[in-house]
């Protein structure tokens, strides 16, 4: 009998992740799919062509970004993004949303920025007990009398969700950088601890 769950388990490891990867790449490739819903139906091809073309919805949707680059990066583009964002700062729900998204959007993808591109461990929720979380600001001030550090922001994701969290701001010597990347970080807490990236955390505690 453990010799037959032995097999099971064996398989499972072989068959889940491929097909947790198959089904997260049919997702995405589904979800840019539907881009062609953008043209209009006399112009999608099912209708021109009489059949569908599986995959134009993707190539429609790389153009798509690549041309808005493309306009964005010249000083037109940039008028007009302009002019559109000064639209949308004109109505109210919109303008927080459309701000805030933006915001988190340029931190984030901008490669020049220091936002999500450190992995360091702090003590929290209490003294002695050790949290990774990834440094988002290391500027950030207060004027409160009673907070005279050095203070920096950092995201500490909850598991095995990472898109939530919570926001701590820690002195700045209180952290600990670890030297492994987001990548890795990530890894470690959707797994809930159980993949280990190579470098300063170790599955081997090397205690005598």
């Amino acid at each position: 009998m453990s010799t037959l769950r032995k097999y099971i388990i064996a398989g499972l490891l072989v068959w889940l992740p491929f097909a947790a990867t198959v089904v997260i790449i049919k997702l995405l490739i589904d979800l840019l799919d539907k881009t062609i819903l953008l043209l209009p139906p006399e112009w999608q091809p099912a209708t021109v062509l009489g059949f569908s073309i599986p995959g134009f919805g993707i190539i429609l949707a790389i153009s798509i970004l690549l041309l808005t680059g493309m306009l964005a990066a010249n000083l037109f583009g940039r008028k007009l993004v302009g002019f559109w964002e000064a639209i949308l700062n004109r109505i109210p729900l919109v303008r927080s949303i459309y701000n805030a998204v933006k915001q988190i959007s340029s931190t984030i993808l901008d490669s020049t920025g220091k936002s999500f591109r450190k992995v360091v461990m702090l003590q929290y929720p209490r003294k002695g007990v050790w949290s990774i979380g990834f440094l988002t600001n290391e500027n950030v001030s207060t004027e409160l009398d009673s907070v005279d550090e050095d203070l920096v922001a950092v995201f500490v994701p909850t598991t095995p969700n990472p898109t939530s969290g919570f926001i701590i701001m820690a002195p700045r010597d209180e952290l600990t950088e670890l030297d492994i990347t987001v990548e890795e970080g990530f890894k470690f807490i959707i797994s809930m601890g159980v993949i280990v990236p190579d470098g300063p955390l170790s599955t081997e505690t090397g205690h005598n």
